[in-house]
């Protein structure tokens, strides 16, 4: 578990840069399309909510099933020296990521 700590900072330090400089970059583009009067019915999918609420949910049922996947490992009681967990926590976020392709695949059929 010690050996985790180390990786688990370096991947949230990097995650948050590049989450600040992709809010920060998206920010920009659109302040420079709406200085320049580039703005139509074409560009106001830039602005649209939809895609951050289709995002909130897709990163919602991934987390939900990872941590689902843990409760299953924690409950079988299975050791981290084994590949066994690490194969239900991967089959997990696969499933709610799977869940979350046939929901917007059934959405954009309607």
């Amino acid at each position: 578990m010690d050996e985790l700590i180390p990786i688990v900072a370096i991947i949230s330090v990097f995650g948050s840069v590049i989450l600040f400089v992709n809010t920060l970059t998206n920010y920009s583009l659109k302040k420079k399309l709406i200085d320049k009067d580039m703005v139509n019915n074409e560009t106001t999918n830039l602005f649209s909510r939809k895609d951050s609420r289709q995002n909130a949910l897709k990163w919602g049922l991934i987390v939900l099933f990872g941590g689902l996947g843990l409760i299953i490992i924690d409950s079988l009681g299975l050791d981290s020296d084994e590949a066994m967990p690490y194969g239900i926590e991967a089959v997990s976020i696969a499933i709610g990521f799977l869940i979350y392709y046939a929901m917007m695949k059934k959405e954009i059929e309607d």
